[in-house]
């Protein structure tokens, strides 16, 4: 009998947290600033606090990834080859 091998599951992008961060970032600002309908302006405040912080953790995350990617590339990068 022979073993089968499954593949792995496809990775997921660690850019994906702070994309979603960023969209919801600038949901919030519009929803915040630009949106003229009244319902949600009873909501004004949140938003326009929500929207900064929400951008402000996505550029944050966004570099602490690009980092950790780098970091990891440059480790692979100098690792001795396996005999």
């Amino acid at each position: 009998m022979t073993e089968r091998k499954t593949p792995a599951p496809p990775q997921i992008s660690p850019y994906i947290f702070p994309a979603l961060l960023a969209g919801f970032g600038l949901w919030c600002v519009y929803d915040g600033w630009f949106t003229t309908d009244p319902e949600m302006l009873k909501h004004q405040l949140f938003n326009r606090i929500a929207g900064g912080v929400l951008l402000v953790w996505a550029i944050i995350d966004f570099i602490r990834t690009r980092k950790r990617e780098k970091a990891e590339q440059v480790a692979k990068d100098t690792e001795p080859p396996a005999n």
